[in-house]
């Protein structure tokens, strides 16, 4: 498994994301790591993650998702470039669609997150992810990310 997060890799001006940016001290901040032929994260929910007692907000499984996608299709980018992560130019991914199925409920435990690459094509990258609550699948999720340009946001 690589030693850093993708995330830890992020130029400062991409790492303020709610779900995963480092510079948000408010955040979810969500580590993706390349191990093997997929990637991998985890996660320990709060109290306050709570839908009803026990089980997992729905919205904190999609945001972990799409997280998870992004850092998973720069993890692939650079794999695919025979790039080591967070050299540059850098490679920063964004969500061009989300969907999330919904198996079952999700128990607070620690949860995983395992993503695979479906297709890398041109700017796009289609990750799919498998989402754990202990030992139990409990959602899936697709995630279409686009890599941003040098000079998005400028």
């Amino acid at each position: 498994m690589s030693e850093k997060a993708i995330q830890d890799l992020y130029p400062d001006d991409t790492a303020h994301c709610y779900g995963c940016g480092r510079l948000n001290e408010h955040g979810l901040h969500v580590q993706s790591y390349w191990h093997g032929d997929h990637s991998i994260a985890t996660f320990e929910p709060k109290s306050y993650h709570t839908a009803i007692p026990g089980f997992v907000y729905g919205g904190l499984i999609a945001s972990l998702i799409d997280c998870h996608g992004t850092g998973t299709a720069a993890l692939a980018a650079y794999d695919a470039a025979g790039r080591e992560p967070g050299t540059e130019p850098h490679l920063r991914f964004v969500t061009g669609s989300l969907h999330v199925d919904y198996l079952k409920p999700t128990p607070m435990d620690t949860l995983t997150l395992r993503g695979e690459i479906k297709e890398i094509k041109g700017r796009k990258v289609v990750v799919a992810i498998d989402f754990f609550s202990g030992d139990t699948q409990t959602a899936k999720g697709e995630v279409v990310a686009i890599q941003i340009p040098e000079d998005w946001g400028k």
